[in-house]
């Protein structure tokens, strides 16, 4: 079984899924950090059991905050 089929097993193992509305996957043998939505019309997700997907979700969370206050400093 080579990795690309190890993902999609993964991705379709509900156990890696907190439930169907919200969408939170959580695979550490999945090798992506982006991965479909469980139904894929939602767009994607992160695969949080990836250390880059949580570095993302962190810089993208600190990211945003940051880039509000420099554009609302900068109208001053």
């Amino acid at each position: 079984m080579d990795q690309r089929e190890i993902d999609q097993a993964e991705w379709e193992n509900p156990e890696n899924w907190s439930d169907s509305i919200i969408g939170i996957y959580f695979s550490k043998r999945d090798s992506r950090v982006w991965v479909p939505k469980r139904s894929p019309n939602f767009g994607w997700t992160l695969n949080l059991a990836q250390p880059r997907a949580a570095w993302l979700l962190v810089g993208l969370l600190a990211g945003l905050p940051l880039i509000g206050a420099l554009a609302r400093r900068r109208r001053a």
